[in-house]
């Protein structure tokens, strides 16, 4: 039987689960990576909410996965 869900949309806003899914790093080091410009910048959705576009930790996974040998 086909699958009935629409195609997901990578403008949507990925959670800290979500994010785990895409890539397996702690919260920790994923800061780190933010503060040094080497991740996409987090959303402030909220006071205690936040969120990344999936778009741009697609086109991040890419950018990593395209140095592969």
């Amino acid at each position: 039987m086909p699958d009935s869900q629409p195609p997901r949309s990578l403008d949507r806003i990925l959670t800290k689960k979500d994010l785990k899914q895409h890539v397996p790093f702690t919260s920790h080091h994923i800061a780190r990576l933010e503060k040094a410009g080497q991740f996409p910048k987090r959303l402030q959705l909220g006071p205690n909410r936040v969120g990344w576009l999936e778009r741009e930790i697609q086109a991040w996974v890419d950018e990593k996965s395209s140095g592969r040998d």
